[in-house]
């Protein structure tokens, strides 16, 4: 029997402890669901790890499902180890079916192991970033109620200063988890959840300040793989996925892991993947397909070699717009198109993409093959194409937080509503303005600060830049560009001139930054998601 997503009632749950499923927001207040496509009709009963890790034994047993800089794990090889540690979570550590179990580290393989033993013996995972600190782990502790953790041991002192402390706690990286999975067996039947059984809580990445928890089920995880990932990227089983997001980021979760082991490939981790960082590295372990922020495409456009980029074939950007220059620079450094894509957090992935041969420059692209999306107005109407309007989405994953009066805002009139400002052109794609809490107001003129911050990127003296709206008692707000400069720019007022002339000329006139401030890098998070509420922040 299959799901379709129409039946108002939760197949039975593997769960014993039901915090999740208790704390799932009402039905009245979730968007509408669609599972269009044939491949998004789930069985009721479904366990993802199942499906994206041992589905894969039989065929890719040998082949490298990890790589990372300290070892490599073929897909044979992390089954066991994901065996062994769900192993000592329900022997050892007293683990049941929907305990929250947090963990915390950067990416390396025994995260991935931790993550998938955690689907598999039916828990909840809550991914957490290794930047973190003890409040904001408290933050995850407290509202997800989390029972159990694993965590990097070079993450332990934040982890064992935050409260209300798990009940259990065991770490790799000193010999002690490791010593644990040497006397557990490496054999585990995974446990026979349903498939909208919750199994993560993916905490919101703080671009507004306040996390929120969102909550997805074991069909989501397979969801994406088989929307975005099948019928836009399309990878084969030869491919070697690599890129910037910490795994705790759904876009990298999706990207580095989820989407390779879909079709037997393989992921390469890197713990530390700046630009710096990740260039060398696609080299040195023949990476064909990248996902990362726009900023990390633009430095590595300007720093790298034809031999660097040379097994590159399919470059994914997300995580914040990708403005026309930055798109015009990879494709002159390496011959390829990126694949443009806006996703979330509380979609789980990508749900607006660019398909290759479809790309347009400086358009996000146009809806995932099993999602719908439209542009609307305060009252929920659909605005005429062309017209600025709220971005609306509905498909196979939506928006569900966990306790949180958000809810309400965020699903409206049964439509996720991203935040996002956008415009849907004649031919139905989706151009991005600016976050709709972004767009700045001046003079009575609307100003997408987006469109701003790429022509001041098509200056040579920029590196990056940010440009939000500053009070202002005379014309409401003042455009003000944050700009980062490339070495050997002085700043200078001067440059400051240069910089609004320029813009003067590539777009209206009246959007041109009244003031611009110079800095030595913008705020942004552990995910690279830029932090213009910081920049809004009035200077003390």
């Amino acid at each position: 029997m299959s799901y379709s997503g129409q039946t108002a009632e939760f197949a039975p749950s593997a769960h014993l402890d039901s915090f999740a499923r208790d704390n799932l927001p009402p039905r009245d207040q979730w968007p509408e669901l669609h599972f269009d496509l044939p491949e998004l009709r789930y069985p009721l009963r479904l366990n993802c790890a199942t499906e994206l890790l041992d589905r894969n034994l039989p065929a890719r047993a040998g082949h490298p499902a990890i790589v990372t800089p300290a070892e490599t794990l073929t897909y044979a090889q992390l089954a066991e180890r994901v065996n062994r540690i769900a192993n000592v979570l329900t022997q050892q550590m007293g683990m049941v079916p929907g305990n929250r179990v947090l963990l915390l580290s950067a990416n390396n393989a025994w995260m991935v192991a931790a993550y998938f033993a955690v689907l598999k013996a039916g828990g909840v995972v809550v991914a957490s970033m290794p930047l973190l600190r003890a409040k904001e782990i408290s933050q995850m502790l407290d509202k997800a109620e989390i029972t159990h953790a694993l965590a990097d041991a070079r993450l332990k002192t934040e982890l064992l200063k935050a409260t209300p402390a798990p009940r259990q706690l065991a770490f790799w990286g000193e010999g002690e988890l490791e010593a644990m999975c040497a006397l557990a067996s490496p054999e585990f039947e995974a446990v026979d959840t349903a498939a909208d059984d919750v199994c993560l809580l993916g905490f919101t990445s703080g671009t507004t300040g306040v996390p929120k928890a969102t909550m997805h089920f074991h069909r989501d995880m397979m969801a994406i793989c088989d929307a975005y990932c099948q019928q836009v990227l399309k990878p084969q089983p030869d491919d070697i996925f690599i890129g910037s997001p910490p795994l705790a980021f759904t876009f990298g979760l999706g990207g580095l892991v989820l989407f390779p082991f879909r079709v037997g490939a393989t992921g390469v981790l890197l713990e530390r993947a700046s630009p710096d960082d990740l260039l060398p590295a696609i080299a040195k372990y023949g990476a064909t397909i990248t996902f990362t922020a726009p900023t990390a495409y633009r430095v590595m456009a300007a720093h790298g070699t034809k031999e660097q980029f040379a097994t590159l074939r399919k470059c994914v950007s997300a995580g914040e717009t990708l403005p026309v220059p930055i798109f015009e620079a990879w494709k002159a450094a390496t011959g390829l198109e990126l694949m443009d894509g806006i996703g979330g957090t509380e979609m789980l992935h990508i749900f607006i993409a660019a398909p290759e041969g479809q790309i347009r420059p400086g358009a996000t692209g146009i809806p995932v093959p099993g999602f719908r999306a439209k542009v609307i107005d305060a009252e929920g109407n659909e605005v005429p194409r062309g017209t600025p309007g709220r971005l609306a989405v509905q498909g196979p994953t939506g928006c569900r937080y966990l306790c949180d009066e958000r809810q309400k805002a965020y699903v409206q009139y049964g439509w996720n509503l991203t935040g996002d400002t956008y415009i849907q052109d004649e031919d139905g794609y989706f151009h991005y303005q600016a976050r709709s809490d972004d767009m700045i107001i001046s003079s009575g003129y609307n100003i997408a600060g987006p469109e701003v911050e790429s022509a001041l990127l098509a200056h040579p003296a920029v590196r990056e830049c940010a440009v939000v709206g500053t009070p202002d008692p005379e014309r409401g707000m003042l455009v003000t560009a944050h700009v980062v400069l490339h070495p050997g720019h002085d700043p200078a007022p001067e440059t400051a001139k240069t910089l609004q002339d320029h813009v003067k000329a590539s777009i209206a006139p009246y959007k041109y930054p009244r003031l611009v401030h110079f800095a030595e890098s913008l705020p942004r998070t552990e995910s690279g998601k830029l932090q213009r509420f910081v920049l809004r922040q009035p200077k003390s």
